[in-house]
């Protein structure tokens, strides 16, 4: 049901001239999917992605928080992406923000313009980094504040376990990742390159990873590996 390739949908806006319909729903229970909707600043997740691979009341709290926390965290920083920003908090379209904050943000999403703008996809095609400037925003800030919700969840004195030779933090980013393992047809991702504001799913996982020091320190990433960016993206 719902969304095959798990992606998260984009901000959902009302329709011009139309009042904001404060009880409306764009999805079904069943759907598969999640979104956040600037104009009422609601996060909706339905059920259906409740369940495997983004979250399983069997799995490891690492593998959720990493699975369907970064969903959920995804969502909350669409309220502060390229589009949510303009929206204050009674969904109300009204500029907010400082004049020199502007300005800092639209320095710090250049950056992940930037680095996505060399990612090359297939046999010679490039993301376009400014097309999906708004979810990377989110998948960035989406694994931050789950990795931060996972770590504030285990007591001080808690010892790292190992489960299948992987570490806590280790499995949190496995998790992560698992949610968005994908096979397409070589048509299919060329035309999500000019079409989807998402990123294809491979870099979805290791562009934000690649600015994410914690992921680095787990798998013992060194100077000069590929996951590890040498001038970092950081947004929020």
């Amino acid at each position: 049901a719902g969304d095959r390739d798990h992606r998260p949908l984009r901000r959902h806006h009302p329709a011009d001239g139309q009042p904001v319909n404060r009880g409306e729903w764009n999805v079904t229970p069943p759907t598969v999917n999640a979104y956040y909707k600037p104009a009422l600043n609601e996060m909706v997740f339905p059920a259906g992605i409740l369940q495997p691979p983004f979250f399983s009341r069997t799995a490891a709290d690492a593998v959720n928080y990493g699975a369907i926390g970064m969903v959920i965290g995804h969502e909350l920083t669409h309220g502060f992406d390229d589009e949510g920003r303009k929206f204050d908090g009674k969904g109300n379209l009204v500029e907010w923000w400082s004049p020199a904050t502007n300005t800092e943000f639209e320095k710090r999403a250049q950056c992940v313009v930037d680095q996505f703008n060399g990612y090359e996809v297939i046999d010679g095609q490039k993301i376009n980094g400014k097309l999906i400037t708004g979810e990377n925003i989110a998948d960035l800030g989406g694994i931050k504040l789950a990795y931060r919700a996972f770590v504030g969840s285990r007591k001080p004195d808690t010892k790292s376990d190992m489960v299948s030779g992987f570490s806590d933090d280790q499995l949190f980013f496995l998790g992560f990742a698992q949610g968005w393992c994908t096979k397409r047809r070589p048509e299919l991702e060329r035309a999500r390159l000019i079409t989807d504001p998402h990123s294809t799913p491979k870099y979805r996982v290791n562009g934000p990873l690649s600015n994410f020091p914690e992921f680095a320190t787990a798998f013992q990433c060194k100077p000069g590996d590929k996951m590890l960016s040498k001038a970092p993206c950081i947004v929020w």
